[in-house]
């Protein structure tokens, strides 16, 4: 008997997932960069698990371009126009039905805002150049809505609702009391880290500390010795850090075709770890070389 009340209250658990999956859905954030990759990579195979069980997916464009078009619908035709994706999201985070498995990581730097706003005016859509330095109201209200855009837009909008990530303290405490230990490494195990020695961003960090508030210009001094200026000006408070590091293109490719070729040769995997600039536009640019030299390897 014990064994059939098992049975059958299975029997009701699946039936109930099979309705609550009729009526859910999974909203899919499609982003730039990376995670675009993984939308196309990854979704179709979301899919092929969610489909069966009868659980719709729907992508929500919150990259920097849809946002870029939610922004001003009033200087776009309807069939131009897009729904702000992400202020719905923002909605949805502040339900309880709401579960938020992963929060979308995007932001924009200003190279990238104006490069999506150069493509989209390519494109037809009436969408106003980004005002670095806004001097009249209509410029200020333009520049106000591009800060919408650009920055860490996303999470805090999300983080509104039940998607808060930090520890809870006594959960925190006893965590930092009782440190994990790792176990046994396998003495046959060929896993093995990797990273740069020269040329990355921890080799070039450079750091300074204000020691009153100032004004600083940013500029680039090529192998010639001439000077590009970057930024013009940046307003620095006492105390402020300012930091700056560089990558060397050329001894970044080197280190992937060494060790990717490496990987071939004893028929190992490689896995690639890019977060030391974390919503930066570096990452994306160290991806794309690290593709380049792949296939250049495999060739």
């Amino acid at each position: 008997m014990q064994r059939c009340a098992v049975r059958a209250s299975r029997l009701g658990q699946l039936a109930g997932a099979r309705r609550l999956a009729s009526t859910s859905k999974i909203v899919w954030t499609y982003t730039d960069e990376a995670p675009a990759l993984a939308t196309f990579a990854l979704l179709p195979v979301v899919k092929r698990f969610t489909d069966p069980a009868g659980l719709s997916v729907e992508l929500s464009d919150i990259s920097v371009s849809g946002r870029i078009i939610a922004a001003f619908p009033e200087r776009l035709s309807p069939e131009q126009r897009q729904r702000d994706e992400l202020g719905e999201l923002g909605e949805l985070a502040k339900t309880n039905e709401a579960n938020i498995v992963k929060l979308p990581n995007v932001s924009a730097s200003i190279p990238q805002l104006e490069g999506a706003i150069a493509e989209l005016q390519a494109k037809g859509y009436d969408v106003p150049n980004y005002p670095a330095s806004p001097s009249t109201e209509a410029e200020r209200e333009i520049a106000a809505k591009y800060a919408k855009v650009l920055g860490s837009a996303v999470n805090p909008v999300l983080r509104e609702g039940n998607s808060d990530r930090r520890v809870a303290p006594p959960v925190k405490v006893y965590a930092q009391n009782n440190p994990h230990k790792l176990g046994k490494w396998p003495e046959g195990s060929r896993t093995e880290v990797r990273h740069m020695t020269d040329g990355d961003f921890f080799v070039s960090e450079q750091s300074a500390v204000m020691k009153a508030a100032c004004d600083v210009r940013i500029e680039h001094v090529s192998a010639d010795g001439s000077t590009t200026v970057l930024k013009e000006s940046t307003a620095l408070e006492a105390g402020e850090v300012i930091d700056a590091a560089r990558m060397d293109v050329a001894k970044l490719r080197t280190f992937f075709e060494e060790e990717l070729s490496r990987c071939e040769k004893e028929g190992l995997m490689a896995s690639l770890h890019l977060k030391a600039t974390m919503m930066k536009v570096s990452d994306p640019i160290m991806f794309g070389h690290a593709v380049e030299v792949y296939f250049k390897v495999r060739r």
